[in-house]
């Protein structure tokens, strides 16, 4: 077997440390809720030292509660936990019959307003989403700051070998979301034969697996860390969030990375459908 030792945390530009495996906690408006609390304390208990979230998952209270639960029994500090949230979404962009409206206020300028807040003290790190390299290098060319880290959709099915060189020179560290393909949308959002969410299922990823003695997502997840790109899979269910963390004691071979590498189709799960209309609209 070849070395398994990954960094457990990525040091940014600015200094701080993020864990590389972190909980994601988004989940469709159109699926049942389920007890974000409950998936949190969870993910706190098996070790997990991230947690996403952003202000329209309309979570972060429940965050909040199993934070504090966490504190008052002793388990972690707050300075133990890197919290990601993220400012998107109906707050930007408001509606108008339906659709949503683009602003005419510039990215950079919304990015200024992050450094001070960053100046502050307020927040430890600052960030960007779904960034292409157009909007990145606009940012590197006309702001103080780089952005720390920029998260983007990551998994076998969407390499995006472009985007992980680019921010590796820039030192911007990446977050991978939706790693294993997002199946858990409801079906009327897969978008047919395009879409990545049986990434799960590819004979492909079996096979390595299997070899491993390990299951599809912990392939999918040892994948990311050993690029040293961090990753944040969502799950609610206790078992998934604890198998979820056994990534570490082993390794992929150069083999096993080339044939994820290979089944590079191209193929999204959050194509960003409402924001289509915007200058730099980032999927083009």
């Amino acid at each position: 077997m070849e070395d398994s030792q990954v960094a457990r945390s990525i040091e940014l530009n600015d200094g701080t440390r993020m864990p590389v495996l972190g909980l994601g906690t988004w989940k469709s408006p159109h699926l049942p809720r389920t007890s974000v609390q409950g998936a949190v304390e969870a993910a706190i208990a098996a070790g997990y030292r991230h947690i996403d979230t952003a202000h329209n998952y309309k979570n972060e209270v429940d965050i909040g509660k199993a934070l504090r639960s966490k504190i008052q029994q002793g388990v972690i500090r707050r300075q133990d936990m890197f919290i990601v949230s993220k400012k998107m979404g109906d707050d930007l962009f408001p509606k108008k019959d339906g659709k949503m409206l683009t602003s005419d206020i510039d990215y950079v300028d919304v990015w200024r307003g992050m450094e001070a807040l960053q100046a502050s003290g307020k927040v430890k790190s600052i960030g960007v989403s779904n960034f292409s390299i157009l909007q990145l290098e606009r940012l590197l060319a006309l702001c103080r700051l780089p952005p720390a880290v920029n998260q983007i959709e990551l998994h076998p099915y969407l390499v995006q070998t472009e985007m992980i060189e680019f921010c590796k020179s820039k030192s911007i560290a990446l977050t991978a979301y939706s790693p294993f393909g997002s199946p858990q949308r409801p079906p009327e959002m897969f978008r047919g034969v395009l879409d990545p969410h049986k990434l799960l299922e590819d004979p492909v990823v079996a096979d390595i697996a299997k070899k491993h003695r390990r299951s599809p997502a912990q392939v999918l997840l040892r994948y990311h860390v050993q690029q040293g790109i961090a990753v944040i899979p969502k799950s609610d269910k206790p078992h998934r969030i604890l198998e979820n963390t056994k990534i570490f004691d082993f390794s992929l071979t150069e083999e096993d990375m080339r044939a994820l590498r290979g089944l590079d189709r191209g193929w999204r799960a959050c194509m960003l459908e409402g924001v289509k209309s915007h200058p730099y609209y980032p999927f083009v």
